[in-house]
Formats: structure tokens, sequence, C-alpha cells
């Protein structure tokens, strides 16, 4: 008896062949981007304990799963500016956060979004933050050029907008993993809670979680993990609710599905540092059966290549019949025509809000190099939207002053730059052993091999991040956040507060 999948799959490709006999043009999928908002492998599907994700966990086992994909920024405007135009924002001129909001700028000639390309290609562009009665996404741009025009079509933020549109190129932003902070009144509130907490099922409680080793045993850095935790089950559920009107509306065997994190998870040493933890996201994608899948798709397997995000833009472009750019620097990995592999996999950390740090990485298949080019503290660095949101770092600062901190904790809290880090991602996942100054030939050959693709890479993609911005530009978020999330005492008088 021939399986299913392998009748569905021939079914698929005999009406390819025949469209293409008659001279029609092969129909093409609709594309459903998934994009989860500050988040690791922290699902069931990758292992992760203590949460509940039943529908990215049946995707994965309906599609392929990921596990070297690593965000271009650890945070979400530069990392969004990337993988939405298939450029590293560093040779974009988008690197650091939420940057030419009102000064004119616009995108280097041959960069667009990728929504423009796909509109162009005929595809219906949407932005969905509801389905039915249902809140499933927050809408969220957030990208670091504003003057390029819509970035989608005009009154597609409903799941009911998409109907007589195919192709479609469906984009949800989760709500969750974030702290409930766009109100704009964080300083008046004792603690910050994270979007969707009071609805939040305690999959998992504070007693039940074993935060890394670079944070304290601490009640309350227990109690952060925990609602992290809780919060990416309910973004699980969310998603769970477009999944489920796709296959009640009979698109899914039609419709491409990526789902990919826009940059690491959301806790102190992950979003904002280039870490494993600020740039390792998941990935999974599922091929509609009503299309012939790629030779590198097979359902319930698991990929290990080293992948970027902003190489899911060129895949995209490539899946949908849309030619990649010549100049773009994403890489198509999936199709009949796959680029070439690769060995590394960049990132840079820029100004973050007032916080500015030059910092960049590389990932190779089992090491990762982190050069610090800036001075002064990095962890320990202000950041005021950290200082008051996370509440871990506030408990950090205070052990450390009364010197109670020691192990990891503390080498974190004295890190200063410029400095430079190695890590043996297979060995020490949570990278605390540092082995820039291993007297072994291995870590010795690693650590020249690395500096090397980076300094090759600075070069080669023309890295802006050499250019100071003005001082006009960056001292204004300092009061603007200082109005947003207060300033903490210790750090008073600080930029002027």
């Amino acid at each position: 008896m021939i399986p299913a999948s392998s009748f569905l799959q021939a079914t698929a490709l005999a009406a390819l062949l025949l469209a293409s006999a008659s001279g029609a043009e092969p129909p093409r999928p609709n594309v459903l981007w998934l994009i989860g908002e500050n988040l690791g492998h922290d699902l069931g599907c990758y292992g992760a304990r203590g949460v509940h994700t039943p529908n990215l966990d049946r995707l994965a086992a309906e599609g392929v799963r990921y596990t070297r994909v690593f965000a271009t920024n650890p945070a979400c405007a530069p990392s969004r500016s990337a993988f939405f135009t298939g450029m590293y924002q560093t040779t974009t001129d988008t690197h650091p956060m939420r940057s030419h909001r009102s000064d004119g700028f616009r995108l280097p000639e041959g960069v667009r979004p990728v929504t423009h390309r796909l509109r162009d290609a005929g595809y219906f562009t949407a932005n969905i933050k509801t389905v039915g009665a249902h809140s499933v996404g927050t809408g969220k741009l957030d990208l670091n050029f504003v003057n390029e025009g819509p970035v989608y079509h005009e009154g597609s933020d409903r799941w009911e907008s998409l109907a007589g549109h195919r192709p479609f190129f469906a984009v949800v932003n989760a709500e969750e993993n974030e702290y409930d902070i766009y109100d704009r009144k964080s300083a008046e509130k004792p603690r910050v809670e994270w979007v969707g907490e009071r609805i939040h099922v305690p999959h998992v409680t504070p007693e039940q979680v074993t935060p890394p080793p670079y944070y304290p045993d601490h009640p309350v850095v227990r109690e952060e993990w925990a609602r992290y935790l809780n919060s990416v089950s309910g973004m699980d559920l969310r998603f769970g609710k477009v999944l489920d009107r796709l296959r009640a509306d009979g698109l899914e065997d039609d419709t491409l599905i990526i789902f990919f994190g826009d940059n690491g998870r959301l806790e102190p040493r992950g979003i904002h540092w280039c870490y494993d933890s600020g740039l390792r996201v998941p990935m999974i994608i599922r091929w509609p059966k009503n299309h012939p899948a790629p030779p590198q798709l097979r359902a319930g397997t698991v990929d290990d290549r080293i992948l970027s995000l902003i190489d899911v833009t060129a895949t995209t472009l490539h899946l949908a019949g849309v030619s990649k750019p010549p100049l773009m620097q994403g890489r198509v990995f999936l199709g009949d025509r796959p680029e070439a592999p690769r060995s590394f996999a960049f990132a840079a950390r820029d100004r973050i809000d007032e916080t500015r740090q030059r910092i960049r990485s590389v990932h190779e298949e089992r090491f990762h190099y982190i050069r610090t080019l800036s001075t002064g503290p990095t962890f320990a660095s202000l950041n005021r939207y950290k200082e008051k949101c996370f509440p871990i770092l506030p408990v950090m600062r205070e052990l450390h002053a009364g010197n109670r901190l020691s192990g990891p904790a503390l080498e974190l809290m004295q890190r200063r730059g410029p400095c430079e880090e190695l890590y043996d991602t297979k060995a020490d996942p949570h990278e605390v052993v540092n082995l820039v100054d291993s007297d072994k030939a291995e870590h010795r050959e690693v650590l020249l091999r690395l500096r090397a693709a980076l300094d090759a890479w600075i070069v080669e993609t023309g890295d802006k991040g050499e250019i100071p911005e003005p001082e006009e530009v960056t001292a204004p978020f300092a009061r603007e956040m200082h109005q947003w999330f207060g300033t903490p005492a210790w750090a008073a008088g600080a930029d002027g507060r």
C-alpha cells in the first residue's frame, strides 16, 4: 500500500506537471509566518520542560524542526529590520535600536521589505491581529525604516481580510512573550506584569523550574523563570487559534507555515546580549500537502544546518516563485536550487535604547565567539527598561553589592569591555566557561579561525557600526527611557537624569 503522504505528494507533482504542460502558471502556496516574541528553544518539541506547547509540537511533528537558527541582533527592531529585508542591519544602517523613525531615512537602493516583493508578485500581504473574536497578534512592525510606503495591504489586520485573496502572505506576531509596557506607565508600577499574565495557565510553578547557572538561586529568579515558561504556553495557545482557523477554512493544505522567534529569550542575559540565549531561536517549517515539497523537507525530521534569520527571507521568496535579488545577503536553503550552506552565523549588537554597546558575534557548528568593542560594564550597564521590567537584574545588583554573588553570576556582573569570549556550546550550553584564555591547541585554533571569520564579515558586509551615532540622536533616548521606566536610585544622575 502506498503511504498517504507519498500519494499526496505524487498527486501534487502531477498537478504541477499538468499546469506546466498546459502553459498555465503552477499554483503558488500561501505563506504564513508565525513570529514568536523574545523566544529561545523553550518548546516541548525542543525538549523543554514546564511548558505546554501542543500546537507547535504538532507543527514540528508534521514538519521540520531547526536547531541552529540565529538572529542577526538580540533585540526586536534591528533583528526585524534584517529579516524583513534579507539584509544584515549593519549593512543597511538599521542597526541601532528604534532608529530612523523621524529623520527621512530610506533603505539603500535595491533593498526592499519582503512584503513589497511578494506584493509585486501578486501576493496579498496581511499583518493579522485577530481571528474572529480572538486576539492572536500584536500587529507589530518595529522596523528601523518608516518611509518605504505601507508595509502590508491596507485593512489586513483581521483574519477575515484573507477571504478571496490567493495567494496570501500573512504574518502573526505573537503577543507573548513580553512585559506589558506599551501603556508607557511602567515607571508608576511596583512590578510590570507579563502580557497575558493574569490569564496564563500556571503549567509550571517557581518550585518546579531550574533557571540557568548564570543567575543566583533566588526566589525572584524562580518566579520570573516560571512566568516566562507560562508565557510561552500562552503564546502556543494563541497560535493554536490561528492554526485551527487555517484548518477550518480549508487553507491548511495550500499554506506554507514558517514559525520562528524574532530574537532570543526574554531574560536579563537573553535579549540585548549576543549570547546563545539572546540569538539562538526556534524555527519550524511545515509544507502544504497540495504542493510538491522541496527535497530538504521531510515531515518529522530535524535539520541541524547553520542558518541566519535573513535566510528565511530569501527562502520565502524562492518558495513563492520570486527570484532572490542579486545583492540580498540571506541565502536560499530550501527548494530545487539551494545556495551553499553556511559555515558561520554572524550577529551584531549596537545601541539599544539609551545603552551604547558595540558587540559582534559569530557561531559555527560547535563554538561561539563574542567580541565586545565598547568600553565599560557589559551586562551591568544601565538600561532602564531592563532595570524596571526584569526583577532578576535588581536582585543581582543587590547581591553583588553585598558580596553575595559567586561563580558565573559574579563573573557576569564584573565583565567589562573591551573583551573577548569563546564558548563550546556543546559541552557548555549555558556559556559560562570562557575559553578565550585556554591553552588547549583546539581552542587556540578555534579562536583564531573565528576571529578571522568575524574580521572578514565586518569588512565584506560594510559594518556601519564603526560609525558612531551623533550625540543629538542618542541623547533623547535617555530622557525618553527615564520618563517611561524611571531611573534606579543607584544610577541617579546618569545621562543627566
